[in-house]
């Protein structure tokens, strides 16, 4: 199959809108034909039995290998509720980091202190209920200021997490002065039980122990808001303790994700699959700890994650490999660009700032704990229609086929996303009746915003095999003279570690006139005879 006239001048927002099937088949194409090319010209072999070089002049020009991601729109302040707006852009320029991280961190924060306790009907008369839970990742480069950023704009979550405890272990101590208190009583108790049973009254024995009687009654446990590293099995009982939900909040997304990917932990990905629902219940049984039903697997997540990492994950997605849509659920994910300058800034945070915003996350705490059964919200009428015809163009645009599948998957759990925001903006702003057009309007803006970002994160597969091009050329006098793709994976570059990632790359080097595959030697033991690949003399000797 053939490339499209002008495929190598093609921008990455057009490669991208190429099947991952179609640009496999054109590179292999593009490879055959580099190899036929190549043995049609290649000269005679050395006297000692290595291929010889061919001249510079046989060679072609190399092609510059671009690696751009598609830009993504920045974050206007605007777009988040006024009562948290100030923090985050405090935050952000004291930290001297991109508002986006501070920003989705806080909207995850906020949606787990709501948990289950509110939910919103997109539509008036369909049963369709949507638990305002979040999933959302920051990307950024390592000292990229992910994790202070996440740290201060959960520290009010933190706060009613230290707070719920200590009120607890208050209550811990008041029930267990009334254990021993009670312990006195029931030792009276039965003294006196004991003498009516010597006078005969079996029955006043009866009732005087029975007053007395503890029961099996447990320890409330401590309640808890967050949960960084547990097993599903830990989590489980953790959640039927704390059923509003938790936040689960990671570093480092990755390790969380890798986990995911182990065929080994293949249960535990269908649990995180069904808690980003929020409304579903799950039932597992392990041997050892019995069966465990959890009643509302309601799970907001949060963390950081490096670019080189997320890139690998997103290539599964798109190739098919791993496409159960794990990573099509962090909704609100956000890379935005590297601050091109920096200012030292040393100043005292705005109190004004820090005291909104914590009053926010109280409100909605005690909002919550209020609800008995799950408030449930709607859309007024102009909200309504907005949404509405939001919803129908993101339909239409999602089953065009003209779409990725990743990203089609991607913006089919839109709705959810954007139903989610209109919520708790509306919750934030004090609204306690129908969800109006200004939270509403807010939320589709939103959408449109992170609508970019997730565009950036879809062409992180394509744009990793570029950078990985890129990097095996530059340390190419790392490698022998004849190298092998196994010669390349040994060195554990990073983002070309692994066979697949670093036979993609050897592919784009091949088509972009960088290398060629060598005469092949007869194998030994008459075997397939392994396929080594020669650089173009053309290059200089550097890397």
């Amino acid at each position: 199959m053939a490339g499209p006239v002008g495929f190598e001048t093609w921008t990455q927002e057009q490669r991208n809108a190429w099947s991952a099937e179609e640009y496999r088949n054109y590179a292999e194409k593009k490879k055959s034909a580099a190899s036929e090319a190549f043995k049609l010209s290649k000269p005679a072999a050395r006297a000692d039995g290595r291929p010889a070089t061919l001249p510079s002049a046989s060679w072609p020009a190399p092609k510059p290998i671009e690696s751009s991601l598609p830009r993504v729109a920045p974050l206007d302040p605007d777009l988040l509720p006024e009562a948290i707006r100030d923090y985050v852009t405090d935050v952000a320029d004291r930290q001297q980091a991109p508002p986006d991280f501070a920003a989705v961190a806080a909207l995850c924060g906020l949606a787990s202190i709501i948990g289950n306790a509110s939910r919103v009907r997109p539509k008036q008369h369909d049963d369709w209920e949507v638990v305002p839970n979040l999933w959302g990742a920051i990307v950024g480069r390592p000292s990229a200021m992910k994790s202070p950023a996440m740290r201060s704009a959960l520290a009010p979550v933190y706060a009613l997490q230290d707070t719920l405890r200590k009120e607890w272990e208050t209550a811990q101590r008041e029930a267990d002065i009334e254990d021993a208190l009670s312990d006195l009583d029931a030792a009276d108790a039965r003294k006196k039980a004991a003498k009516a049973v010597k006078a005969g009254d079996r029955e006043e024995a009866k009732r005087l122990l029975a007053e007395h009687s503890k029961g099996d009654e447990e320890d409330a446990p401590c309640p808890r808001l967050i949960v960084n590293d547990a097993t599903v099995e830990k989590l489980g009982e953790l959640l039927n303790e704390n059923p509003r939900g938790l936040l689960l909040i990671r570093d480092e997304l990755p390790g969380f994700l890798a986990r995911m990917e182990s065929e080994e932990f293949q249960s535990e990905r269908a649990f995180y699959l069904e808690a980003f629902n929020g409304d579903g219940a799950f039932t597992y049984d392990r041997i050892g700890r019995g069966t465990i039903h959890i009643a509302s697997a309601t799970l907001s997540m949060i963390g950081g994650v490096q670019p080189a990492r997320i890139a690998p994950l997103v290539k599964g997605a798109m190739t098919g490999e791993r496409d159960d849509g794990l990573i099509q659920r962090l909704q609100l994910v956000v890379w935005p660009d590297d601050l091109s300058a920096w200012t030292w800034t040393d100043r005292s945070p705005s109190a004004q700032a820090r005291d909104r915003y914590d009053e926010a996350f109280r409100d909605l705490h005690d909002f919550a704990k209020s609800c008995a059964d799950p408030a449930v919200f709607g859309f007024n009428a102009k909200a309504q229609d907005m949404f509405r015809q939001w919803m129908t163009e993101l339909q239409t645009e999602a089953r065009s086929g003209k779409l990725p599948s990743a990203l089609e998957s991607h913006l089919l759990k839109m709705p959810k996303t954007v139903a989610s925001l209109a919520l708790i903006f509306h919750l934030v702003d004090g609204g306690r009746d129908a969800i109006g057009a200004e939270a509403t309007g807010r939320a589709l803006d939103f959408a449109d915003y992170l609508r970019s970002h997730a565009n950036r994160l879809y062409s992180a597969g394509a744009v990793a095999v570029e950078n990985g091009a890129k990097l095996i050329a530059e340390r190419r006098a790392q490698l022998p003279e004849l190298f092998t793709a196994r010669d390349v994976q040994r060195k554990a570059w990073a983002g070309i570690a692994d066979r697949d990632s670093v036979a993609s790359a050897i592919d784009l080097l091949m088509t972009a006139g960088y290398c060629r595959e060598a005469p092949a030697s007869p194998s030994s033991n008459g075997g397939r005879p392994t396929v080594s690949y020669i650089w173009n003399p053309r290059l200089k000797v550097e890397g």
